[in-house]
């Protein structure tokens, strides 16, 4: 299979040259399942170049597509939220905000199939079995549309009941229910276009998915002021314009990538021999959920910490709901590195056990720690000295803009913490090794981050919220280096399928 190749100063690299790139740069233990010899490095030269790369450098050519894809996958969104904010009002960005979590909570699931099914075959990838490969992604797309399509029966169909127990403001319970609504009905379809694009990446394509999200970024740029001016004679939808937006945006740019799929001859292009696959293979679902599910329950605990904390922060007014939504804007974004770092530590350390490649796993967490601590943490430098033209991108009102800014300031540092916590979980992840690390979050949210919360509000009113990231983030990096270092090194590493 030949992705698309992408440019870079040192050379290209396309899917099979990070295959070679996880072989050379890879986990600690053994790998006691029986695996094909490693390809001599003579037979590939890109892969021959790839080996003469610092592994810095390998890291980066993986890295680099898979962060501006994250970054371009919530661009689309945040540029939604620009408009709806200047262009409607505060009260738009409010209607807005108040779903996220509920949203959230909906792909937590579908979150957890994306990591569980690229870990499987990034192990089937490197281990050169394509057809493995397509069985996992065959069973990992029904089970997502099937799960897509009970979201859009049932949240569909309580949409205001579930913004209404959420306390969701009187004022923009109207505008975010028809928002919700359109994207709840939507999910089938959004939970395609998000496997796909993570499901990619176990093959070591990570541009093709770049791709994908930037047609999919710029089709919500162009309509979503369309539809909230009525220009060209289109209706104006006010704060649903957002939600239209962006259904129509991932629908295009998932048909494209599946044309472009065809067109490459990708492993795991929609053709004839895909299309075979697609059915539920028990054992299969088992390996997926086995690393999927305490991933989704993890992003699941997420949305419900997120939604208690909403709910902290609606009792303060839609103006404090208003802030919430700037800051976790902004906060997304510093983020991205650190996510994009621990899925790319994950995906080469699970290629790397799948080509049977054990020795080095250790440089890769090394790597991966050093440049969470480079770009997570020039970017949270980045968002001190800007905190308040980033706040007025989302913001017009004064006031609100300077709680925002004060918010942003409380929490904005502990992302580069956030981050080593998930390159360890991360790594840890790419041998199947789950529930432990998944515990240790899980603990670390709802029985730190959210008491906390609610006992600091009590005390410090809305500022005592975001202190209560940082405590949760420092508690789980120091549980997460505690179990890597002394239980988990200690493993043998062994393949899933």
């Amino acid at each position: 299979m030949k992705p698309p190749v992408q440019a870079s100063a040192a050379g290209t690299i396309d899917a099979e040259d990070v295959q070679h790139a996880g072989e050379i740069a890879a986990p600690p233990a053994s790998v006691t399942d029986p695996v094909p010899p490693p390809i001599a490095s003579h037979a590939n030269p890109r892969a021959a170049a790839m080996a003469s790369r610092p592994l810095w450098k390998t890291f980066l050519l993986f890295l680099a597509p898979m962060l501006l894809s994250n970054i371009l996958q919530s661009l689309s969104g945040t540029l939604n939220n620009v408009y709806l904010g200047q262009m409607i009002g505060v009260g738009a960005l409010a209607a807005v905000s108040s779903f996220f979590p509920v949203m959230f909570f909906f792909i937590a699931f579908t979150i957890g199939l994306g990591a569980g099914a690229s870990v499987l075959i990034g192990q089937a990838w490197g281990a050169r079995q394509p057809d493995k490969a397509r069985a996992v992604a065959g069973t990992t797309l029904t089970v997502g549309v099937l799960f897509g399509l009970c979201v859009a029966l049932f949240g569909g169909a309580f949409t205001e009941p579930m913004l209404r127990v959420l306390g969701t403001p009187a004022d923009i319970l109207a505008d975010a229910t028809s928002y919700a609504r359109i994207i709840l009905i939507a999910m089938p379809g959004l939970f395609v276009f998000l496997l796909s694009t993570a499901m990619l990446r176990g093959v070591g394509d990570t541009v093709t998915p770049l791709y994908t999200l930037m047609i999919s970024t710029v089709l919500g740029l162009a309509i979503t002021p369309a539809l909230i001016k009525g220009w060209f004679g289109l209706p104006q939808l006010g704060v649903a314009s957002g939600a239209c937006a962006t259904v129509i945006s991932f629908v295009v740019a998932t048909a494209w990538l599946g044309l472009h799929l065809r067109r490459k001859k990708s492993v795991l292009a929609p053709d004839a021999d895909f299309v075979r696959h697609v059915r539920v293979r028990p054992e299969l679902l088992k390996a997926v959920l086995k690393v999927g599910v305490p991933t989704g329950v993890q992003m699941i605990v997420v949305s419900l910490a997120e939604i208690a904390l909403l709910s902290f922060v609606n009792a303060y007014g839609s103006n404090a709901t208003a802030a919430y939504g700037a800051v976790n804007q902004v906060v997304a974004y510093v983020q991205f590195p650190a996510i994009s770092i621990a899925i790319t530590a994950s995906i080469l350390g699970a290629q790397a056990i799948g080509a049977g490649q054990v020795q080095r796993l250790g440089a890769i967490t090394r790597t991966a720690l050093q440049m969470n601590l480079v770009l997570t943490g020039s970017l949270v430098v980045l968002g001190y000295l800007f905190s308040r033209p980033l706040m007025g991108f989302f913001i017009t009102s004064e006031p609100v803009i300077e709680v925002a800014q004060t918010l942003l300031h409380i929490m904005l540092w502990s992302t580069v913490i956030f981050g080593m916590g998930a390159a360890l979980s991360g790594i840890m992840r790419a041998s199947g090794s789950v529930l432990v690390p998944t515990g240790i979050s899980i603990f670390c949210i709802a029985l730190i981050e959210v008491p906390v919360a609610w006992w600091l509000s009590h005390r410090m009113g809305l500022n005592g919220i975001w202190i209560s990231y940082p405590v949760a983030f420092t508690a789980m990096l120091t549980m997460q280096a505690c179990y890597y270092r002394f239980v988990w090194r200690k493993k043998t590493i062994r393949r899933l399928i």
